[in-house]
C-alpha cells in the first residue's frame, strides 16, 4: 500500500511517497501533510547518514534515456558532484537530456540531482529553489560556486 508523509529540511517540507523499499516521489514544498517517512530521510536530512539503503527509486527501472540518467546519478557518491556532460557519457545520452531528466526527477535525494552541476562550475538548476541545492551540497561538505 502506497504511503505518503513528510519531514523537514530547513524551511522546506519534504513529501515522500513510497511502498516497501521503492520510493515513487520526493518533493520539496512549503507546506505538507503530516505523516511518517522512511527513517533514512530524516537521518539523511539531519546529516547523520550518507545513504538511503535499502530504499530505491522507481525512476531507475526500465531502459530509456531518463532511467539510464537516473541510474547514473544514483551512483554519484555522497559529497561528490558530476557534470551534466559526465553523466551523459555514463548514460549514453546528451547533456541536455540529462538536464531535462534532472528537471523532471520524481525522486530527488534518492536520485541525488543536487550532485549534478554545470561544466563551468555553476550549480545549474534545482526545483523549486536553487538554495536547496546549495544547502544539500553544503551539508555533504561540498563547496561549489553558483
Amino acid at each position: 500500500m502506497m504511503q505518503t508523509g513528510s519531514c523537514s529540511f530547513g524551511l522546506w517540507k519534504v513529501i515522500v511517497s513510497w511502498e516497501g523499499n521503492v520510493v515513487y516521489q520526493v518533493q520539496f514544498v512549503r507546506t505538507a501533510p503530516e505523516g511518517p517517512v522512511p527513517v533514512q530521510f530524516t537521518k539523511f536530512l539531519a546529516g547523520r547518514v550518507d545513504s538511503f539503503d535499502p530504499l530505491v527509486s522507481a525512476a531507475v527501472s526500465g531502459d530509456n534515456a531518463y532511467s539510464r540518467v537516473y541510474a547514473a546519478v544514483s551512483k554519484i557518491p555522497y559529497g561528490e558532484t558530476r557534470t551534466y556532460r559526465e553523466v551523459a557519457l555514463v548514460a549514453d545520452t546528451h547533456p541536455r537530456v540529462v538536464g531535462n531528466a534532472m528537471a523532471r526527477n520524481p525522486t530527488s535525494l534518492i536520485v541525488p540531482c543536487h550532485r549534478v552541476t554545470a561544466s563551468d562550475g555553476t550549480l545549474g538548476g534545482f526545483t523549486p529553489d536553487l538554495q536547496i541545492k546549495r544547502d544539500l551540497l553544503k551539508m555533504e561538505g561540498k563547496k561549489k560556486r553558483g
